[in-house]
């Protein structure tokens, strides 16, 4: 497996890597928010959709940058990405930074090089895309007056009031724990019958 030297700065080629697995991260990412205008369910289960579908992208980061500040900065680079597009908000903002802050923790104590380390840090991770369905909860009220007055369809804002329950909080909350681990689970069996043999990592 490719490594990169622990405990030392990240580096121009350690830059590049980063920033080439967060474009692909982002458009894994991306296609999933849109995906979910087509019912709430889909916008409510995104953070675990994505988590379990971007495993391969984020544990080949891992793989090749095995240095602190990676996660953080493919955090910072999707977050840009999303105010480009205008999709950032102050939640998603303190979700990310929680989940990559956590990330980079898992990977520290772990020495950067253990997949199980790796993918508690997906995990924590992939807990940042909690805040786009997060205000559904913490500003209820708000947000769907809010969401209304963007032109969101009134069945379709009716059906997302109804199914955003405190149970599906919970739900939304856990799922991408779930996936973040299943997605990891993938990568590390593509690592082995493809990635490695082609000398990717």
């Amino acid at each position: 497996m490719s490594q990169s030297t622990n405990g030392k700065m990240l580096k121009g080629r350690d830059l590049i890597t980063v920033g080439i697995f967060s474009a692909i991260y982002f458009v894994i990412n991306f296609i999933f928010m849109l995906m979910s205008g087509f019912h709430p369910m889909i916008w409510i289960l995104m953070p675990a959709l994505i988590a379990l579908f971007t495993g391969v992208p984020f544990m080949l980061m891992c793989a090749k940058v095995q240095k602190p500040g990676a996660v953080i900065l493919m955090g910072l680079i999707t977050g840009l990405l999303y105010f480009v597009t205008g999709q950032f908000t102050v939640v998603i903002l303190a979700t990310f930074a929680v989940g990559c802050i956590l990330g980079e923790i898992a990977r520290a104590v772990t020495k950067y090089n253990s997949y199980i380390g790796n993918t508690v840090a997906f995990a924590m991770f992939s807990i940042g895309m909690t805040g786009s369905p997060l205000p559904i909860w913490i500003m209820r009220e708000s947000f769907l007056a809010q969401i209304t007055q963007q032109g969101m369809p009134a069945d379709y804002v009716a059906t997302l009031e109804a199914v955003s329950s405190p149970a599906m909080l919970i739900v939304m909350v856990v799922a991408p724990l779930v996936t973040a681990v299943i997605g990891a689970f993938i990568a590390k069996g593509m690592f082995k019958k493809h990635f490695t043999k082609a000398g990717i990592v």
